[in-house]
Parts: C-alpha cells; sequence; structure tokens
C-alpha cells in the first residue's frame, strides 16, 4: 500500500487527511525506519508494508462501533506507537497515554511525538501491572488498546483495570482464536469486565484482523493487577 493508496482508502471511509496529516505519517516512517537500524522496533521496515500493516492495520480500531474518536485512550505495550499514535494523527482530539516496559521506546515516541507536532500525548516507562496499581490512572480512561501477542486473558488483567467503568478495551489480534475467547471469559468476568463483540476487520489486501471488544461493567477487584510478571506466568483462569 503506497502512501497514495493509504489516503484514497481512508477517504472511502470517510477518514479524509490533510496534507499536514500526510506529512506527519511520512516522517513517522522515516523516523521509525531510522531507529530501527539502533534498536528493534519492528520487522516491518518496506514503505508499502508499514503503510498497510502498521499504519492502516492500527487504524482499523476506528472501524469498531464502540469506538469513539475523542476521549482518553491508553495503550498498553505500544512499541513503536502503534496503534495509538497513527490513531492519535487521524483523530487529533483524542488524549493518548501510552505506557511501555522499556525505556528505549519511550525515548524513541518522545523523539517521535516532538516530530509529529502532537498535543495531549503522555509517555510513561512503566509496566502494566505497576501502572494499573496507580491510583492516579487506574479506571480513569475511556478506552485501553493493546496490540499484543499475549493471550487475551493475560491482555484482560494488564488492560482492563486501567478502563474506567462503562469504558472499553480493545484487544486488537492478528489471528482469531475461538479458544483464546473461552479460555478469557473466567478473567474478564472477575476483572469487571463483559466481552462485546468479537470482530473480524479486512485490510484492503485482504487480510483478516480482529478486534476484540470488552465493556467494563463493574470496578476491578483491588488486587489486579498482580505483581509484575504473575499474569504472564500464571495466567487467571
Amino acid at each position: 500500500m503506497t502512501p497514495e493508496e493509504f489516503q484514497v482508502e481512508l477517504e472511502k471511509l470517510g477518514l479524509p487527511l490533510s496534507e499536514f496529516q500526510m506529512e506527519q505519517f511520512a516522517t513517522y516512517f522515516e523516523l521509525l525506519v531510522e531507529w530501527n537500524q539502533k534498536m528493534n522496533l519492528t520487522a516491518i521496515t518496506e514503505l508499502q508494508e508499514v503503510y498497510l500493516k502498521h499504519f492502516y492495520d492500527s487504524i482499523t480500531l476506528a472501524f469498531s462501533d464502540t469506538f469513539e474518536p475523542q476521549g482518553k485512550l491508553c495503550d498498553v505495550g505500544s512499541g513503536a506507537g502503534f496503534p495509538s499514535i497513527p490513531l492519535k494523527i487521524v483523530f487529533p482530539d483524542l488524549e493518548i497515554t501510552i505506557v511501555d516496559s522499556l525505556n528505549k521506546r519511550i525515548t524513541f515516541l518522545s523523539t517521535l511525538v516532538e516530530a509529529l507536532e502532537l498535543k495531549g500525548v503522555s509517555l510513561y516507562h512503566d509496566r502494566a501491572e505497576t501502572f494499573g496499581q496507580n491510583k492516579e490512572y487506574r479506571e480513569s480512561f475511556d478506552f485501553v488498546t493493546a496490540r499484543a501477542v499475549a493471550r487475551l486473558n493475560v491482555l484482560t488483567e494488564l488492560c482492563v483495570p486501567l478502563v474506567k467503568r462503562d469504558g472499553y478495551f480493545f484487544a486488537l489480534k492478528a489471528a482469531k482464536s475461538d479458544e483464546e475467547l473461552v479460555e478469557a471469559k473466567p478473567a474478564i468476568a472477575l476483572l469487571g469486565g463483559k466481552l462485546i463483540q468479537a470482530e473480524d476487520v479486512s485490510l484492503p489486501n485482504g487480510d483478516t484482523r480482529h478486534i476484540i471488544t470488552i465493556q467494563k461493567k463493574k470496578e476491578t477487584p483491588k488486587k489486579y493487577p498482580r505483581k509484575p510478571g504473575l499474569p504472564n506466568k500464571q495466567p487467571l483462569k
């Protein structure tokens, strides 16, 4: 997907991009490739692949019925800024918080945010388990996202504690797994969530992505998330 095709596809979906927004995506690509030479940010560095598999893929979250292009969004384990930074470029009114456990990635994101002239973006070098127990941020976000390879029961423990009541947690998955959904249902209920839907979204090349939507229905018990490392080592069942 070329930058021009990227712009056309989003316009078809009612998301027209200005010249400045297209320049922001171009700068994002340049910095991603430049920084990737000195630290491991992504295995995808070819221009058309980045625009399709990182930029467009991130924006698929906006196709969900429950997503709103304003409010407070927290991106857990954002890595190189996906999906939150592409969403911020397309929807400037979103207030973005990014949490990542690797300080080098936060340094990259800080440089990126400044270069893209983004306002309303906060970056935190922290573990999701610790951040989720911080009273200042716990149950304070309208939306929480994770575009991660961890299983859903693990992601649920890391992310749902940050969602405010009636807000949403979106897990962005490359592969569909009914088994994973069944496995995660006890954890979702325990943490105060309710599975709303698991929907498929198609990329322009025909590849399918999966968005799992969980709504926060009640307060998460105070002991969750557990101490760093435990959610991965001993997932909730």
